[in-house]
């Protein structure tokens, strides 16, 4: 059985398989696609195909993962949390050197997040991969619903349309770019800013937030905010375990 340190709560199996099906990616991205419009644009006919696959994806005999290395050698690991009455995909960074996973963002009816900017997603999603979700336009959507960046490029719709064409069957992949980037997350898009060599932002329900109560120790931050840059000097110079 798949193990993440400190995260012990359900049986976790890699779900690998799921990523060659082009119905789990509308599935995957579903709270981002408000509205019948956009619901209808992502799964067209193949609607009823598309809630069959959720039945399989959020049963809570079996807690789909999918992980996501990055260079400095932290994980982002992707899991649909199963429980009867409490499900949603946890987004969690580890290290080999922490005693247990971060958490990034939470995509669930008490959602927290946002987990990364815009350069961050585009990054982390190229990083080079040995082993794990290894394709970039998987790994850009896969971890798309961490995002929240009130600051986008205007290429931005470029490289989430590839990778909407490259695996899905959705018949107009820049129509649906376009309305993914209109509802990043369940937050309100952030302000992003570099601090102190940390990546932080204004977010209200982000552990990326340093005002916030619940927000991540700055040498977590410095350290997440290296990894996703693709930084390696940074991202390794301070892995230790947690206090």
């Amino acid at each position: 059985m798949f193990k993440i340190p400190g995260y012990e709560d359900g049986p976790l199996a890699q779900g690998d398989d799921y990523l060659d099906n082009p119905l789990f990616w509308p599935v995957h991205l579903g709270t981002c696609l408000r509205g019948e419009e956009a619901q209808r644009a992502a799964f067209g006919a193949d609607w009823d195909a598309a809630m069959e696959l959720y039945g399989v994806l959020s049963a809570a005999h079996e807690w789909p993962v999918f992980s996501v290395p990055l260079c400095s050698g932290h994980t982002i690991h992707v899991v649909y949390r199963n429980f009867e009455g409490d499900r949603g995909v946890d987004y969690l960074i580890h290290h080999p050197a922490w005693s247990e996973a971060e958490t990034l963002a939470v995509d669930d009816g008490h959602f927290m997040g946002p987990g990364m900017s815009w350069p961050e997603l585009l990054s982390a999603a190229r990083q080079p991969a040995a082993e794990g979700v290894d394709d970039a336009d998987a790994r850009l959507l896969l971890l798309f619903p961490t995002l929240g960046d009130a600051g986008l490029p205007d290429d931005a719709a470029n490289a989430l349309t590839t990778a909407l064409a490259a695996l899905t069957v959705i018949e107009e992949p820049a129509e649906v770019a376009r309305m993914l980037l209109e509802n990043q997350g369940q937050w309100a898009p952030a302000h992003w800013r570099p601090a102190n060599g940390v990546r932080i932002n204004d977010g209200g329900h982000s552990y990326r937030n340093p005002t916030n109560a619940f927000a991540l120790p700055q040498g977590r931050l410095l350290e997440i905010s290296g990894a996703l840059q693709g930084d390696e000097a940074t991202a390794s110079s301070v892995t230790r375990p947690k206090p």
